[in-house]
């Protein structure tokens, strides 16, 4: 599914590990590696912590666009 393979890229484009990425959202390691397996479904508050940490739209990291950028 887009979602999980585009917050590993954006992830991976900053160089950052899924510990430093958990860190920066406030959650563990585990709980992030399992957003990005998709065993867990991304809460709402997630998402738009990863938008905003990435400076990329949601609509991006789900995979309703290809355009990167945020609206606004």
């Amino acid at each position: 599914m887009a979602v999980y393979r585009r917050i590993r890229e954006l992830r991976e484009d900053r160089d950052l590990t899924q510990a430093q990425m958990a860190e920066i959202l406030h959650c563990s390691q585990q709980a992030y590696s399992n957003y990005e397996l998709g065993q867990r479904d991304i809460p709402t508050a997630i998402l738009i912590d990863l938008s905003r940490c990435h400076g990329v739209s949601v609509d991006y990291i789900l995979g309703l666009t290809d355009n990167k950028k945020t609206s606004g």
